[in-house]
Parts: structure tokens; sequence; C-alpha cells
């Protein structure tokens, strides 16, 4: 079983990018507890800060239950901008679980509307890097 985590724009950054905000753990290192944590199951990670990489990757794998039990996106920014990305959600079969590590119902008003929690699985946020891992509990 095969689960796949896609990140959004300026994700990439975790670990340097406000720390206050988003912790000092780079993704690579919460990846390494991931896969330590979850033995039976092959996590793989895709990250991009443009909105066409996220949907095509979202596309590629959606159909694939065979594989996939899901996917786990954090969309950055792009969740509260990106009908597209809702509209690719929507399009595919595969659960999605929306992910946000602050709580973005705390922040800025701009960030407490989600375009793509409507057509997701369900939404985790607020927890940290942990928010990834209830996540792939939700879709095991």
């Amino acid at each position: 079983m095969k689960i796949l985590i896609i990140n959004g724009p300026n994700l990439n950054l975790l670990g340097m990018r406000q720390p206050e905000i988003y912790g000092s753990q780079s993704m690579e290192q919460y990846l390494d507890f991931l896969r330590d944590y979850y033995q039976d199951i092959e996590i793989e990670y895709f990250q991009s800060n443009h909105e066409g990489n996220i949907i095509d990757m979202l596309q590629n794998v959606g159909y694939d239950s065979t594989q996939y039990a899901g996917i786990v996106l954090n969309a950055g920014a792009y969740t509260h901008t990106s009908l597209a990305i809702a509209d690719a959600i929507a399009a595919i079969e595969l659960p999605v679980v929306e992910v946000h590590i602050s709580n973005i119902s705390a922040r800025e008003p701009i960030r407490h509307t989600s375009l793509i929690a409507p057509v997701c699985h369900g939404s985790i946020a607020g927890f940290g890097m942990d928010s990834y891992r209830l996540a792939i509990e939700s879709l095991i």
C-alpha cells in the first residue's frame, strides 16, 4: 500500500521558514520518521511551488486505487486560492486529506477559507508536523 504526500508552495522551506509557525523540522526529517513509523506503507513525497504540477500529480495517481490508499495534501497558500486544485481533487477517485501544519482558522482572515476542503475526505490542521501522521491514520 502507498500513500502520496503532496506539499505545495514554500513548503520546501520547512525547517527554515518561520519556525515560530511551522517548526524547525525539515520535511525530509519528518519523512524519515513517517517511513520508520509506517514500515508497511510506502510513503511517496512530491513538492512543487507550481499549481499545474500539483494538479498533474493529483491526476497521475488519483485513479490508481490498486496501489494507493490515498493522498495527503498540504496545498499551502493554494488552499485559499486554487479552484483548479479543488476541481482536480473532485475529479479523481482516491481520497484526499487536506493538511495544514498551523491552525489556519487562527491566522489571517484570508486563510480561514479553504477552497479544497469541500472536496476532500477530511481536513486536519494545527497539530504541527503531526498533522501528516494524523492524515495517514485516517487513510489506513
